[in-house]
């Protein structure tokens, strides 16, 4: 066995063309269309568009095939439950997958719908479409594109309640500016041990533990779930509920000011290790700031709220 690894390890594992042949003709590929490359075009109305700019940026990625392109919605509306989805908005998404594409939605495991071959020519009046089903939200792989587990609001097994958490801090860092700025962070929240978050692959992880029946969150930073993968280094003793907003904003706050140039939150975390974050999260004389959003003070979360008092998704995307 450790032979085999080890040559499995050191050196691909290559496949004789004739077995691809025979994998390959077991599936069918996709009857594309023979479409000319709109990128010109998408570039000028991006141009015109801020707003389907960063759509574009975040949200869509390069196909194999010339006049397509890969679309994800994020289901990361601020206020909504991450990944939570209606009916209306999954008739919407059928509709699209079959006017737009090739009649297939995939889901991922960060809890977005992804449409994997979307004609170039529709991308504008798709990201239209989205907004008005608040699914235009262009924060994939940024901050609030939060991964999270449903907590004990729903699940038997949990520790502490996690979607509140979530709307917490999507609220506090809801602006995309600052979220562009930040770069990619995968923010993973778990309401146990069980990980069903993947918190401990998260750049940033928040675990769900209870203290004497009382719901606290262990904080993680380091994580990594690509192929240089890692586990999460603890900062210190748990915070409560109300707290991690402002734990998250200190963590930033020290990525900020480390940063060189454009280096992304992982790589500042791997160049300068835990302690520059644990010194700033738990230093004795840092004072609390109150959230504030587009100049209104709020309250930090509600963790008592029903689904049924969850806003309704109307907001369309900014």
């Amino acid at each position: 066995v450790d032979a085999e690894l080890h040559r499995l390890r050191d050196s691909p594992a290559a496949l004789p063309d004739a077995e691809i042949a025979r994998i390959r003709a077991h599936f069918a590929p996709p009857a594309y269309e023979d479409l000319a490359d709109q990128s010109a075009y998408l570039a000028t109305e991006r141009l015109r568009n801020p707003a389907f700019n960063a759509w574009m940026r975040h949200n869509v990625a390069p196909h194999k095939q010339s006049g397509y392109a890969i679309v994800t919605l994020s289901t990361k509306a601020t206020g909504v439950p991450p990944g939570d989805v209606t009916d209306e908005q999954m008739d919407a998404v059928a509709y699209w997958s079959e006017h737009f594409g090739s009649g297939e939605v995939r889901i991922s495991h960060e809890q977005n719908l992804v449409l994997p071959d979307v004609r170039q020519r529709d991308l504008q009046r798709l990201f239209e479409l989205a907004c008005e089903e608040c699914l235009g939200q262009a924060n994939v792989g940024l901050l609030t594109d939060i991964v999270c587990c449903p907590g004990g609001d729903f699940c038997a097994l949990a520790n502490a309640k996690s979607i509140p958490i979530a709307e917490a801090i999507q609220r506090r860092f809801d602006a995309y500016d600052y979220q562009h700025d930040l770069g990619p962070i995968d923010l993973n929240i778990s309401g146990c041990m069980n990980a069903c978050g993947h918190h401990h692959v998260g750049h940033i992880g928040i675990l769900g533990v209870d203290k004497r029946g009382e719901e606290f969150y262990q904080v993680s930073i380091g994580g990594n779930q690509s192929e240089e993968a890692s586990l999460g280094r603890i900062l210190g003793p748990s915070v409560k509920a109300a707290d991690v907003p402002d734990v998250i904003e200190k963590i930033l706050d020290v990525y900020i000011a480390e940063r060189l140039d454009s280096e992304v939150f992982l790589h500042t975390v791997r160049r300068i290790g835990v302690e520059p974050f644990k010194a700033r999260v738990y230093a004795e004389d840092a004072p609390r700031r109150p959230p504030v959003i587009r100049g209104k003070s709020v309250p930090v979360l509600a963790t008592n709220r029903s689904p049924d008092e969850w806003p309704a998704k109307t907001a369309r995307a900014s």
